[in-house]
């Protein structure tokens, strides 16, 4: 049977071909997309802007995107450049954390193209879906900061997926714990630090691997010598003082202690109390640093001065031998007593300098002239400079006006004044400072003060973590 027909037999009246003429044409997908084209002219493909992407079900589709001048196809759930670089995620380095934003992350990976890279931070039960564009450092290495939205919303614990994108659209994940902070004590932030401060004992949890922290650890001051056990008693020293922030000193250190790394875990605080009358201050610890507490005050012809560290000051009588020594790189030593009948004692050592010594009191000398108590340090590590850890003044019996002796800057207990009945004052709390000396002659008595409670800061650069 014959397939000729003529061309009349294949055209209706209007010229178009008949459908029925078309009964030996078989038009399928093996006689479409099989067949070998030896064209060498050109096949055009739908094209269009990236607004105008199709709404496709069709893995494999294919058009020209004129925003990007590129072929795109479409993988089934998003449209990629022919070719599209992937984009790979391999490592974060650096921490999210709960309520600070720490230090930059570090993505390395590949396919970053050294192009704007975007990164989405997401956190479901936090409420967190945040993107942050940045440009890569190189293909394969981005910084970004954690942004406000995250670290402010994020709870310690839970999980945040970091997304890239790069401009070619392809994406890969990995996942970062957000992690807590250190905790304990009284926390503020000065700059980039955040701080610590203890002024009693506690507990400093540290969530942070190798942490490098500043510190200031004061022991208690200790009581001044005298009060009933006999007359012109030396002052108290001040607890031993040690710091490691840079640019600070610490009692008889021409430079700052080393850098303090720590492990994960609970580190004991303890702060020193202050001594009572006649008694060592009790000593500070923070983790392997330990501070001796202040030295005692002497009485007079009776118990001499304590070592501590800061020493005590003698009491009336005891010039030679009896005075407290202070701690090598904590404190300083105690001052002499007076040997004449006016009967002074010596002040407290304090963390920056020696106690004075007792002198003839009955010509009302300046009372930084006698029996004074040694100078505290001043340390910023708050923020703000503040002078700690003064020594106790040494007790005056006689003089006609109420001028008594000074303790030493930082919080040092002034001494006491038995003719006109003046009691010594105690040691300021919380500076490691220490009490003054008392003195009891013929029924007159200036009772004795006691030490200052110590404390405990640390502190840590939050963009260093």
């Amino acid at each position: 049977m014959t397939k000729a027909r003529d061309i009349s037999d294949l055209l209706d009246a209007s010229s178009d071909v008949k459908s029925a003429a078309l009964d030996n044409v078989s038009v399928t997908p093996t006689a479409v997309s099989d067949q070998d084209n030896t064209s060498t002219g050109q096949f055009v493909l739908p094209e269009g802007t990236t607004a105008q992407r199709p709404v496709t079900a069709y893995s494999g589709a294919q058009r020209y995107n004129t925003d990007l001048g590129v072929m795109e196809y479409y993988n089934g759930s998003e449209w990629l450049k022919i070719a599209a670089e992937q984009v790979s995620l391999s490592s974060i380095t650096g921490n999210i954390y709960a309520g600070v934003a720490g230090s930059d992350l570090t993505l390395t990976g590949t396919g970053f193209l050294t192009d704007t890279l975007t990164v989405n931070f997401t956190q479901l039960s936090d409420s967190i879906d945040e993107d942050v564009n940045v440009t890569a450092t190189s293909d394969t290495a981005a910084t970004v900061t954690v942004p406000s939205a995250v670290y402010s919303n994020v709870t310690a614990g839970n999980v945040v997926t970091i997304t890239v994108t790069n401009i070619d659209n392809t994406t890969a994940s990995l996942n970062k714990t957000a992690l807590a902070l250190p905790s304990g004590g009284t926390i503020t932030t000065s700059g980039n630090y955040r701080i610590h401060t203890f002024t009693s004992s506690g507990t400093f949890t540290n969530t942070i691997a190798s942490l490098d922290v500043q510190y200031l650890v004061i022991a208690g001051g200790a009581g001044g010598g005298g009060d009933s056990v006999g007359g012109g008693g030396g002052g108290g020293g001040a607890g031993g003082y040690r710091t490691n922030v840079s640019g600070q000193t610490s009692g008889r250190n021409s430079s700052a202690e080393s850098a303090l790394s720590l492990s994960t875990g609970n580190k004991t605080v303890t702060v020193g109390s202050g001594g009572a009358a006649r008694a060592n201050g009790g000593n500070s610890v923070f983790d392997s640093i330990t501070s001796i507490g202040g030295g005692t005050g002497g009485v007079q012809s009776g118990a001499g001065a304590s070592n501590g560290g800061s020493g005590g000051g003698t009491g009336r009588d005891q010039l030679i031998g009896s005075r407290g020594f202070g701690t090598a790189g904590q404190g300083y030593d105690g001052g002499y007593g007076d040997a004449t009948s006016w009967r002074s004692g010596g002040g407290g050592g304090g963390a920056g300098q020696d106690g004075g010594n007792g002198s003839n009191d009955q010509i009302e000398m300046p009372n930084t002239s006698s029996s004074y108590g040694g100078d505290g340090l001043s340390s910023n590590i708050t923020g703000s400079s503040v002078t700690r850890a003064g020594g106790g003044a040494g007790a005056w019996y006689t003089g006609s006006n109420n001028t008594i002796p000074q303790g030493g800057a930082g919080g040092g207990g002034n001494g006491g004044k038995s003719q006109k009945q003046l009691n010594a004052t105690n040691g300021t709390v919380n500076t490691g400072s220490g009490g003054g000396g008392g003195d009891e002659r013929s029924g007159n008595v200036a009772l004795t003060g006691a030490g200052g409670s110590g404390i405990v800061i640390v502190r840590y650069d939050i963009t260093a973590i």
